[in-house]
């Protein structure tokens, strides 16, 4: 009798995949652009929940989490419970979720898989932005994995006038991955590391100190609010994609119905040129390739740049190459990015009310023959925007022999002669990550620390002084 109630539950979790459906390429460029852009632009990650009363405790969800359950623990509880019941009245949204994930999930898989990270984290980027790359948070965090500035640097992203690495679910993907990676080396347990990803390694070590254990359930309390609901709402998240059809809930109509090939090209392209080449609406193009922010594919011998595009019929052949092969004539000066984290914008507006200049060592550097703003900028580790602001610079035009305040931030410089490699030293203090770290530093990257650095993993102590290539 136990056997035949037990095959009875597993009967009860069975899970059949979503069949794709053809459509034809005008319907399908129309149910492309519906879907991607019904979404808004702002983001909540996750539904706040005051205490909840566990009335529906029901053994059948904790048997089904349970037999989804691989890597990352999917406890189940009343915080759980709580989201479940959330998110399956959300039919229409995890529709969506389930028609986007068959596009998005490979993408996201091949990345975690890269780092030998749970592919169940996979999951995240549907209480992170409901898979929009163009998903702007209220702070600035940007992009399906919703990447702040800072940390998106450190992770080697790129922002710039012509591109927002942080919404390419590719290069996102697998900067996602590296956080990751780095977050569990330093907290040892994955439902932490998810944490972590939302309120910052430092938060959860804190919260760490002060429960006196490394349980989320029982450190969760010493944690913000959001990042209280957070794991809870990803294992809520996982449950309902993966029993969407017990409780109703059908994909939509899915918009990537069509192969896709990738073009690397190293010159400019202009995506609404290569759409009418190949008989494609430019929004189609412009939804594969969500990081352009001009639609402009800036490529160069030095830095060439990926297209995605649907896979081409052999009658554009001709027009594709002509296309890929003109430089599409544009202004070409590429301008870092300066932060957009709302909360350092605010920290800058309130220092120069106080200040008439930003304080810190001031170094004046005289502008060589060929040299650019952008250049100096790299050289000496500091935003483009801050050049200007501090030299009252109305342009990025300067001339050779003009003087330049450079103003660092009270940390020795220290100039090779031989490589003429520009070095900063830290030491670190408690609660610093790598991560964090970079985030202070222009051009610092997690990658590039643990390597001048000769460190094997992300874990660093208090005390320990760290050198800093800019």
């Amino acid at each position: 009798m136990r056997k035949l109630i037990l095959g009875s539950l597993v009967f009860l979790v069975c899970y059949n995949a979503y069949a794709q459906v053809p459509v034809r390429t005008v319907q399908n460029d129309t149910i492309l652009k519906n879907i991607t852009t019904s979404s808004p632009l702002d983001t909540v990650a996750v539904p706040l929940i005051d205490k909840p009363l566990f009335f529906n405790q029901n053994l059948v969800y904790k048997l089904r989490l349970d037999s989804i359950e691989q890597t990352v623990p999917l406890d189940y509880n009343e915080y759980v419970q709580n989201f479940i019941d959330i998110y399956i009245k959300r039919k229409d949204m995890y529709g969506k979720m389930l028609a986007l994930s068959n596009y998005y999930f490979p993408i996201f898989e091949k990345a975690l898989k890269a780092y030998n990270i749970p592919a169940e984290i996979k999951y995240l980027p549907i209480i992170e932005s409901s898979m929009d790359p163009h998903a702007i948070s209220r702070v600035g965090a940007t992009g399906m994995w919703q990447f702040m500035f800072g940390t998106a640097k450190a992770y080697g992203l790129n922002m710039d006038n012509f591109v927002d690495e942080r919404k390419d679910p590719i290069q996102a993907s697998y900067a996602a991955a590296t956080y990751f990676r780095d977050a569990y080396e330093e907290l040892g347990d994955w439902l932490l590391a998810i944490a972590a990803y939302n309120c910052g390694k430092g938060n959860v070590t804190r919260a760490i100190e002060k429960a006196g254990s490394r349980n989320f359930w029982e450190i969760r309390n010493f944690l913000p609010k959001e990042t209280r609901d957070y794991v809870p709402a990803f294992i809520a998240a996982v449950y309902v994609m993966k029993y969407a059809k017990n409780h109703q809930i059908t994909s939509k109509p899915s918009p990537f119905n069509f192969k896709t090939d990738t073009i690397i090209v190293r010159n400019f392209v202009a995506l609404g040129d290569l759409a009418k080449a190949m008989d494609r609406e430019e929004e189609t193009l412009a939804i594969l390739n969500p990081s352009y922010k001009k639609r402009i594919v800036n490529g160069t011998d030095t830095s060439p740049k990926r297209i995605v595009i649907p896979k081409p019929e052999h009658q554009h052949f001709e027009r594709m190459f002509e296309v890929l092969n003109s430089d599409f004539n544009t202004e070409r000066e590429v301008v870092l990015a300066s932060t957009d984290d709302l909360r350092d914008l605010r920290k800058k507006k309130v220092l120069l009310v106080k200040n008439e200049k930003p304080e810190g060592k001031m170094l004046i550097h005289n502008v060589g023959q060929g040299q650019s703003l952008n250049g100096i900028a790299n050289k000496y580790g500091v935003e483009v925007q801050d050049l200007k602001v501090w030299n009252k610079l109305k342009s990025t035009t300067i001339i050779p022999g003009q003087k330049l305040k450079i103003l660092r931030q009270g940390h020795a410089i220290i100039e090779s002669s031989k490589t003429k490699t520009t070095f900063v030293t830290y030491t670190v203090k408690q609660g610093d990550t790598l991560s964090g770290i970079a985030e202070k530093f222009n051009g610092a990257t997690v990658a590039t620390l643990k390597e001048v650095n000769g460190l094997k993993s992300a874990k660093i102590t208090e005390g320990m002084t760290l050198k800093i290539v800019l």
